[in-house]
């Protein structure tokens, strides 16, 4: 699964890389410019975001809004990076998508388990979409079957009936 990692800070972005990719996560990208952050999440598809809310010119709550007003993602964990552990940061965090947060300096035992575990939703989550997904095809190509039958059933009702006259004896 891929993750994309979002921070101004170069060093958080090395760190965390290293971190995944020593724990078994091949794909992770950081990028430290979050004026790139959408574009990237489009380019990249990105199973789970982390990514600081603290950052120059766009900060990590405009990010999330852009992200979360994006409807063609049904689940995408974000989970955020922060120092600003105050009620208002967390509040608004959550109100413009935050799925969990992580606070700075993150714990590398407890970033493992929450990305590990919202991985694991985002592929359940992925399994059910395909299943959905597959669930809609079979049932409009036997709704088509269905009404091929109905108008092959409905063009013998409307053939004139030939009278048969048996002679008895």
């Amino acid at each position: 699964m891929k993750i994309l990692v979002v921070d101004d800070d170069r060093m958080t972005v090395t760190l965390l890389e290293q971190l995944l990719q020593r724990n078994g996560y091949c794909c992770v990208l950081g990028i430290t410019d979050s004026q790139k952050a959408i574009d990237t999440c489009t380019n990249f598809d990105p199973d789970l975001i982390l990514l600081d809310l603290i950052m120059p010119k766009v900060d990590g709550f405009a990010v999330l809004e852009a992200l979360r007003s994006d409807d063609s993602e049904s689940f995408l964990p974000i989970v955020v990076l922060t120092a600003d552990i105050t009620e208002e940061a967390k509040a608004r965090a959550l109100e413009a998508g935050a799925t969990d947060f992580l606070v700075k300096p993150v714990s590398q035992t407890e970033a493992l388990l929450r990305i590990r575990n919202l991985l694991e939703t985002r592929r359940l989550h992925l399994v059910l979409e395909n299943q959905r997904a597959a669930l809609e095809e079979a049932v409009r190509d036997r709704t088509a079957e269905l009404r091929g039958t109905i108008a092959q059933l409905q063009a013998v009702n409307q053939r004139p009936q030939t009278a048969t006259a048996f002679s008895g004896t």
